[in-house]
């Protein structure tokens, strides 16, 4: 049984609210780097038009491109702060709101009318990506396995305060579970799973509703728990199978509820990705929502638009849930393929103390690595590959167990890092 944690999920101030929609920003920035440090190339220059949904820079060693959001006319590019707290050069696209595109866009009936070499084309062709956070090219991920056996679905979202995947599930089930019909069709995979949180009772009730005319789908309901959306806990929760690297050892092919989405959105309307919804939320957000928002919006103008911010005085902005997310010190944030949510606070986090040897941080790592160890042997590179410190998953557990607020999920990937740079 997966190793877990029970926390608190904070999200009510979200879970039951309508999608609303912040879809026409001024100016979209469409960052040339991602968060894992892939480089993209630009292909437009400043004065030049682009369209909604325009390749604009690729990504020339996969072939892979990045799209426009929105039409207008490029201008002087600047950097940006993304999810990773790290300030990207942009393409910079004013946007004349005409949503132009430069061909017709398709509207398909039948969307699983497509043969297996035209999704996964289409998959690349339109920059889907995973958008539960790791943003890996889905069609890399799809054409890797040719016997794939089940199409598991995560929907789990185990982070606190976020509920964009939650709130997707009960707007859009029909478009979700066509989706997944589709793709098991196209794939010639048997069945898929939809996992979901024990505790998310009234999505599950509306999938129920729906699941009589999809016989080949099954809803599975995880325990609730942290972090069961961890693709590797999700699969040990859905089957009870472990495997030592990639769930395509055992058959199972695994995309998150979002991209699930994204996929439908691409199949029926030949749609490239250039939206997400994203959480805003927290105690120092007037009006936390679940917000559609175009790919390279900024945060300042989306919280603008919902409604804007409580009095701060120490303001703490965090990408991403609060286990996994980073702290920004500006809302000059954009909005990125990867990035499901925001949250504001107050900063008054303790400051860290002397570690009392407890061995929490290891009880409740997912990875059973030793967190403590990793931090008191930062510059010992050959303890720190015996600690097997590339195989943490950042989940923060260790960060959020340590009684002495020691940052151990900060010090482990900066092991991380060192690591990956020595390797090359």
């Amino acid at each position: 049984m997966s190793k877990i944690v029970k926390i608190p999920n904070i999200k009510k101030s979200t879970s039951n609210k309508k999608i609303v929609e912040h879809t026409k920003p001024q100016v979209i920035y469409i960052p040339l780097e991602s968060k894992n440090g892939v480089k993209y190339t630009h292909l437009v220059k400043e004065g030049d038009y682009v369209y909604k949904g325009s390749v604009i820079a690729i990504n020339k060693s996969i072939n892979f491109p990045i799209h426009s959001s929105v039409s207008g006319y490029v201008v002087s590019g600047n950097k940006r702060i993304i999810n990773n707290g790290n300030k990207i050069k942009c393409i910079v696209i004013e946007n004349d709101f005409k949503e132009k595109y430069e061909d017709r866009r398709g509207y398909k009936k039948d969307i699983s009318n497509y043969s297996k070499e035209e999704f996964l084309e289409m998959l690349r062709t339109h920059g889907i990506t995973g958008l539960g956070g790791s943003d890996f090219p889905t069609f890399i991920k799809y054409k890797i396995c040719d016997n794939y056996k089940c199409l598991l679905v995560n929907g789990v979202e185990c982070e606190p305060f976020v509920t964009a995947d939650y709130a997707l599930m009960k707007e859009k089930t029909d478009e979700i579970l066509e989706s997944i019909d589709a793709i098991l069709e196209i794939m010639n995979i048997k069945e898929a799973y939809i996992a979901i949180n024990e505790e998310y009772t009234d999505v599950i009730n509306i999938f129920n509703k729906h699941l009589g005319t999809y016989p080949n789908i099954k809803l599975s309901l995880v325990r609730n728990g942290y972090p069961n959306g961890w693709e590797r806990n999700t699969i040990d929760e859905v089957f009870g199978l472990k495997y030592k690297k990639y769930p395509t050892e055992i058959g199972i092919l695994v995309s998150n509820v979002s991209t699930i989405y994204a996929i439908y959105e691409m199949l029926k309307y030949n749609r490239p990705l250039t939206e997400r919804v994203i959480t805003i939320t927290g105690p120092s957000i007037k009006t936390p929502s679940n917000v559609k928002v175009k790919i390279g919006a900024s945060i300042n103008e989306m919280i603008d638009n919902i409604g804007g911010y409580k009095k701060l005085n120490k303001p703490l902005l965090i990408a991403g849930g609060p286990m996994m997310g980073t702290s920004i010190p500006t809302d000059e944030l954009i909005v990125t393929k990867d990035l499901n949510c925001v949250i504001v606070m107050e900063d008054n986090f303790a400051k860290p103390t002397e570690c009392i040897s407890c061995g929490k941080c290891a009880s409740v790592c997912p990875a059973n690595l030793i967190p403590i160890l990793i931090k008191q042997n930062i510059n010992d590179i050959s303890i720190l590959k015996k600690l097997k410190s590339t195989e943490c998953i950042e989940c923060g557990l260790c960060s959020y167990i340590c009684p002495a607020k020691i940052e151990l999920r900060e010090y482990v990937k900066e092991v991380k890092n060192k690591l990956r740079t020595e390797a090359k």
